[in-house]
């Protein structure tokens, strides 16, 4: 697997938290010192966290499912639109759809609705519509492109979600955790990454050091592709009925993993 080095990290600016004033106690153990009012993240946990993360995406890609990637903040969604469209998955970039995972069905439908405006386009009916109605048909398929068109290929719920900023992206973060769904995100010294199963500790506001820490995640998730296509051209026809069970596996295991880490996580009572 592709390995970032301290110096990579350091050189990013992987490092700066926030000011002292903004912190979450949680951070606690992934904070190395402060200096000058901001805290400074041990950049050696930052190391092992993503590490563990990247190991985590790698699995579910190479089972054939999806990461959903979610960065809706302005230093990060250009850099994840440009980043996650090259290995398409599915990403949200403009604001969170409110029951995207909750109410994924509707969400579903409303991506169907997208669908059809596209084969009315292609069959020519769109052209036997008033000028007024084609004029409210591409306002519709505009608006849903903008908010849907990067989930467009989502057809179940994904393995897991890859977050940069929890705390901006909290109802995504909710969702997830009300249905199970790992969640694997970039965690600044402001956050409490007890939310979160697989927390990267990282400057989560600047962009070289959210490019470092996303192209590390996609590297991992190139190697699953490429281990993924290996394993199909090496499978007999009759052993390749097995796929889904794999993927159902992973799915269980990336889960089984995170409800240890809450388990760990939950404080004991004091006496």
């Amino acid at each position: 697997m592709s390995k970032v080095t301290f110096e990579q990290l350091l050189e990013a600016g992987v490092h700066f938290g926030h000011l002292r004033r903004k912190w979450n106690p949680a951070m606690a153990p992934y904070i190395f010192m402060e200096k000058n009012g901001i805290h400074i993240i041990d950049l050696h946990k930052t190391l092992a966290k993503l590490e563990e993360a990247s190991s985590v995406a790698k699995q579910i890609a190479k089972s054939g499912r999806k990461i959903l990637f979610v960065a809706t903040k302005k230093q990060a969604k250009e850099i994840v639109a440009e980043k996650v469209s090259n290995i398409n998955m599915p990403y949200v970039t403009e604001r969170w759809p409110g029951g995207l995972l909750t109410n994924f069905p509707t969400i579903r439908k409303a991506v169907k609705k997208m669908t059809s405006i596209d084969q009315m386009l292609n069959d020519g009916t769109f052209d036997n519509l008033s000028k007024r109605e084609r004029l409210q048909i591409n306002r519709q398929r505009a608006k849903l492109e903008k908010n849907l068109g990067s989930i467009s290929d989502l057809n179940r719920l994904p393995a897991a979600l890859f977050i940069v900023d929890i705390s901006k992206e909290h109802i995504a973060v909710r969702e997830a955790r009300r249905l199970g769904i790992p969640i694997i995100a970039m965690v600044d010294t402001n956050s409490d990454p007890n939310l979160v199963d697989f927390p990267i500790p990282a400057n989560d506001d600047a962009s070289n050091s959210i490019a470092l820490i996303l192209d590390t995640i996609i590297d991992a998730i190139k190697e699953g592709f490429e281990e993924r296509k290996v394993e199909k051209e090496n499978t007999p026809a009759e052993d390749k009925s097995s796929e889904a069970s794999k993927e159902e596996n992973t799915d269980k295991e990336a889960k089984t993993i995170a409800r240890k880490k809450s388990s760990a996580r939950k404080p004991k009572s004091k006496e």
